[in-house]
């Protein structure tokens, strides 16, 4: 059965985790077309400032025409990454991005080319069994020759990876269910591994209860430290020092 944290970001059985999205790796994210009612609709929605929804104000300034909204843009970036690599890696939430940067306008029937860079990878510390991967993401206007033109959108930002599940040996779980058991050991022809099924055995009182003719002590024993004067050997549970990090880093990692 496939755990929550070896499903991809789709809900489907994950084949990429942490340890496989290593520094220096690219990923291509295909291709996406801006489609010029989507493009309008999403600004209307979310962003009306006229240089999105008005055609006519928009074509008598210096924008030439309607350009889309840069989360428009961004929301292109965020499908494409979903569908080419969140749909396929064990994907978790992400803490957050450090850059986003709108590097020239988009218009409707731009070609953009869209990719990601694995910059860093690193265990997270707020986190057990993920690791923490900083990213940066690039969306390229294509020309009619399919060639880059120019770079129109470039953001950074971090996502928390499942790392890979060890499995069981399932050889050395069945070595381990056929291991003879010694018959000279008492009880081990029975469940338990040898111990008592009733309880302790009267012939060994147990120390706990002490004995009635046992005179209760008048006074601590001398060997007992005083409470006034902590052991040197004290652990420091309650030490700030002790504590690895700081919360900031690991609310973040």
């Amino acid at each position: 059965m496939t755990t929550p944290d070896a499903r991809s970001g789709t809900g489907r059985p994950a084949e990429l985790f942490f340890e496989d999205l290593v520094p220096g790796l690219t990923v291509d994210l295909g291709v996406v077309t801006v489609d010029a009612d989507e493009m309008v609709a999403f600004a209307r929605r979310f962003d009306p400032q006229w240089y999105h929804v008005d055609p006519d104000l928009a074509a008598a300034s210096r924008h030439g025409g309607v350009i889309a909204s840069g989360f428009y843009t961004v929301s292109l970036f965020m499908r494409a990454y979903v569908d080419h690599l969140l749909s396929r890696a064990a994907a978790d939430a992400s803490p957050g991005l450090e850059e986003l940067r709108w590097l020239a306008p988009v218009r409707a029937g731009d070609r953009l080319a869209v990719r990601v860079d694995v910059m860093g990878a690193r265990p997270s510390t707020a986190r057990p069994g993920l690791g923490t991967v900083s990213l940066t993401g690039t969306m390229l206007r294509l020309g009619p020759d399919d060639r880059p033109e120019q770079e129109v959108l470039r953001t950074r930002f971090r996502g928390w990876f499942a790392v890979r599940p060890v499995e069981a040996d399932p050889a050395e779980a069945e070595a381990v269910e056929a291991a003879p058991v010694d018959p000279d050991l008492p009880g081990a022809d029975r469940p338990g591994g040898g111990l008592p099924a009733d309880g302790p055995s009267a012939a060994d009182p147990s120390p706990a209860s002490p004995s009635p003719a046992s005179p209760s002590p008048a006074a601590p024993s001398p060997a007992a430290p005083s409470p006034a004067t902590p052991s040197a050997a004290a652990p420091s549970d309650g030490d700030p020092t002790e504590i690895s990090g700081s919360a900031e880093a690991q609310r973040h990692d």
